[in-house]
């Protein structure tokens, strides 16, 4: 079964959302819980099989498609996409069961299930074609669960979401037909296979404009700036099952796809566009800080606040270098678990007086205890405090980038501390002082149900704070064979001072050992 685990991680939850349409309405919720739980148990099967010393890709499957092009469905998985696998499985399962929705509650968890296919897919497939098509598919579900359960703007706030991607999408498919084209100019056969396209050392020039276009794609996904302004909507009128998976998931398609495809096969050409990218970066973490600060609606908050720390983890992928590569898959992993936490809970003090604007409250300490800690833990993670799982991710991610540029990173890190500011005045705005509208004096705290999503949420954000190597370990040893890829494929004078050469790194460490010795 280990054979095809990945396959199985991928159709499970669609076959099961098929057979979904014939479960009664009142037993949907259960099965989903259950489809989920299994699809989690799988993810966690494919973790303890794996082998954390092996850099390369393992579970890896084949099976020809269109072989006159090249085209194959070939899937594998390595330490930098394993977490962000199980991360999607942990989220749909308790998404679902956490789920408040009761308007065609049937429909929404197959369409869960049905988005939860096509993100373990663009995780897990290595052809271009099979990455594009799982790519665009998770467009559909995510474009029905905003325009059917979403708020008043939803139809805007959806075709929107779906006009940004696709036309981003469009642009990366142009530099995947020429790196194809490219591959069949060098060997002469056709291939889309990503592995394969690792082998291409290109000529700068094609370098560049390839990186363009794959970046128009991956950015517009991010979001980047200035590419961000579908996401507030996005978040603004999507249900909170919706905003989850968008920010634990769907957001980190596109710093993924930077790590798997645009370093490695475009050395080069990420060393000239590192200091652009990062001023893109740094302009993320700060603007977007700012205009958080500014908002009165909390869910708004959050989502500012989650585009101001995916702006780290560009920073952190573009320092070319282990401790920076690895730092923002980390932080991806950390994002994924705190910003969807903290939707989750936004969404437990709508259900209770839907609204979501922060004048509406005060005093929440006194009323919602439990809410309150739950929700300061996971402020305290948004804002890197040590000891909690943020704080790895961006720590390593600055430090990386610390070592091309100092004054960039020292920005970037004074930036981080604006994020605490908001983020304490929204707190302080919700759950101090005393409680002055009446509607919130007999608020129910978080029930078993709500429990059962948070408390995992919070076990993870504090173990994994304080014990990060079972997921750093894993991902550094894929990490470092990238970087050595890129190192050995750099043809200009300024990508191979960037990027570090790991060989002879060790080869000086044991000389000096022995001189020393």
């Amino acid at each position: 079964m280990l054979d095809h685990i990945l396959s199985i991680l991928i159709f499970f939850p669609a076959i099961a959302g098929v057979f979904g349409f014939m479960i009664q309405k009142d037993s949907v919720r259960a099965y989903g819980v259950a489809v989920a739980t299994v699809e989690f148990a799988l993810s966690l099967w494919l973790w303890f099989a794996f082998d954390a010393n092996v850099s390369g890709m393992q579970f890896m499957e084949q099976l020809p498609l269109v072989p006159a092009f090249g085209i194959n469905y070939t899937l594998g998985v390595d330490g930098i996409s394993l977490f962000i696998i199980i991360l999607a499985a942990f989220f749909t399962m308790i998404g679902i069961a956490s789920l408040t929705e009761t308007k065609d509650v049937k429909n929404m968890i197959i369409s869960l299930l049905f988005l939860q296919m096509t993100m373990v897919g663009v995780f897990a497939a290595l052809d271009a074609i099979v990455f594009y098509i799982f790519w665009e598919l998770s467009l559909v579900p995510m474009l029905y669960i905003i325009g059917a359960w979403g708020g008043p703007l939803r139809i805007y706030a959806s075709v929107k979401f779906f006009l940004y991607t696709f036309a981003g999408s469009l642009v990366m498919l142009v530099g995947m037909l020429f790196m194809a084209y490219f591959y069949y100019q060098a060997t002469g056969v056709w291939s889309f296979a990503i592995l394969e396209w690792y082998r291409l050392i290109l000529p700068e020039n094609f370098q560049l404009w390839l990186f363009a276009a794959f970046f128009v794609g991956f950015a517009i996904k991010v979001p980047m700036f200035p590419f961000h302004t579908w996401l507030p909507y996005a978040h603004g009128q999507a249900p909170t099952i919706g905003s989850v998976i968008l920010a634990a998931i769907l957001l980190k398609m596109g710093t993924y796809a930077f790590i798997r495809f645009s370093l490695p096969m475009f050395p080069d050409a990420s060393a000239f566009f590192m200091f652009p990218i990062a001023i893109l970066a740094i302009i993320m973490i700060i603007y977007t800080a700012m205009v958080a600060y500014a908002q009165e609606d909390i869910k708004q908050v959050v989502a500012y606040s989650s585009v101001s720390h995916m702006g780290v983890i560009i920073l952190g992928t573009f320092a070319l270098n282990v401790e920076g590569i690895s730092g923002s898959i980390f932080l991806m992993i950390a994002h994924g678990v705190v910003s969807g936490a903290l939707f989750l809970l936004v969404g437990v003090i709508y259900d209770r007086r839907h609204t979501k604007m922060m004048n509406q409250f005060g005093g929440l300490a006194h009323v919602m205890p439990r809410y309150a800690t739950i929700f300061g833990l996971m402020l305290m993670a948004s804002v890197g405090m040590p000891l909690t799982i943020n704080f790895v991710g961006e720590f390593l991610s600055l430090l990386g980038f610390y070592q091309q540029s100092h004054v960039l990173t020292i920005l970037a890190g004074t930036a981080i501390i604006v994020g605490a500011i908001y983020m304490l005045a929204a707190y302080k705005k919700m759950f101090f002082g005393t409680v002055t509208i009446e509607e919130n004096r007999n608020l129910p705290d978080v029930n078993k149900r709500e429990l059962l999503a948070l408390i995992p949420l919070s076990i993870i954000t504090v173990w994994l704070g304080v014990y990060p190597n079972p997921v750093l370990a894993p991902i550094n040893k894929s990490v470092e064979s990238i970087v050595q890829l890129m190192h050995d494929k750099s043809i200009t004078e300024e990508a191979k001072s960037r990027i570090p050469n790991l060989v002879q790194g060790i080869e000086i460490t044991r000389t000096s050992k022995e001189e020393a010795n």
